[in-house]
């Protein structure tokens, strides 16, 4: 029989937010695969644990993934976590999951916490739909084309980005998509959390005095929906929506969203009771 791989989410900076449960993965597991072992090993000291590690990162994967598959198929259990956050999540753990479902390997999900999800849930940004677009590429012509494939994209967008390039993002991201509403969340669970409610166009200005420090979670907001003739009518009946929750009405939610598509407002009042 073979053994299990255990996605073990690992906190993104308050030690108090691993779950028991993951405790209890991580001590009765055969070994940890660790993106940085140093780090894991810090976390594995705090639970007084001593477990073998073994390194499990980008520039491994493909001889490591063999490795580890191998002794999961001769039955050993590993618990596999990232330096912060879920694993396989914009992560080369998603090669070893993907390489243990091929082989009949057994995949348990032990949840933790998730940058992209705590950013979002913050960042005062429309939560329902969204994408998670990870690092931007450091290559100026994968950079461009990336921003450009999400110039339309209209749910809310979440970005990763290192303080060093934060700056050079900020000026990429307002000069594809205009000036949008922004969330800059940063070291986020840690004591020097923060999370700043700007735009694209004014975040900058908060940098030229002090240099951005520590790792951020940029939550832009999405294109905003066409008016007049062209909006549809689940656009208009969107635009209801963020009316009311800004405060307004149903009745004048509906007069609103009217005016801007043309759509009549009494079929939008009517569709918009069958939201509740």
């Amino acid at each position: 029989m073979p053994g299990t791989l255990y996605l073990v989410g690992t906190p993104i900076g308050n030690l108090g937010d691993l779950s028991p449960r993951a405790a209890e993965t991580l001590r009765q597991a055969d070994f940890v695969a660790a993106e940085d072992t140093r780090v894991t090993l810090k976390l594995l000291n705090h639970l007084d644990i001593k477990k073998p590690l073994v390194c499990y990162f980008e520039h491994n994967r493909a001889q490591m993934g063999e490795k580890l598959l191998a002794r999961l198929l001769a039955g050993e259990n590993c618990a596999l976590v990232t330096d912060a956050g879920m694993p396989a999540i914009s992560d080369p753990g998603e090669d070893i999951v993907r390489q243990c479902a091929e082989a009949g390997v057994p995949v348990c999900p032990v949840p933790g916490p998730s940058a992209l999800v705590t950013a979002l849930a913050v960042s005062g940004l429309p939560t329902g739909r969204f994408t998670f677009e990870g690092f931007l590429s450091t290559t100026a012509k994968n950079r461009r084309a990336h921003l450009e494939s999400l110039r339309e994209e209209r749910r809310t967008m979440i970005f990763y980005e290192a303080p060093h390039k934060l700056l050079r993002t900020l000026a990429d991201l307002l000069e594809t998509f205009g000036d949008r509403e922004l969330a800059l969340c940063r070291e986020l669970t840690k004591l020097h959390e923060e999370v700043i409610h700007t735009t694209l166009a004014q975040a900058p200005a908060r940098f030229r005095e002090n240099p951005p420090r520590g790792e951020f979670v940029l939550v832009v907001s999405g294109a905003p929906e066409p008016t007049g003739p062209g909006m549809t009518e689940e656009a208009a009946l969107e635009l209801v929506r963020r009316k009311m929750r800004a405060g307004l009405s149903r009745k004048d939610a509906c007069k609103a969203a009217a005016e801007a598509s043309g759509l009549p407002r009494r079929t939008l009042y009517e569709r918009s009771l069958e939201d509740g």
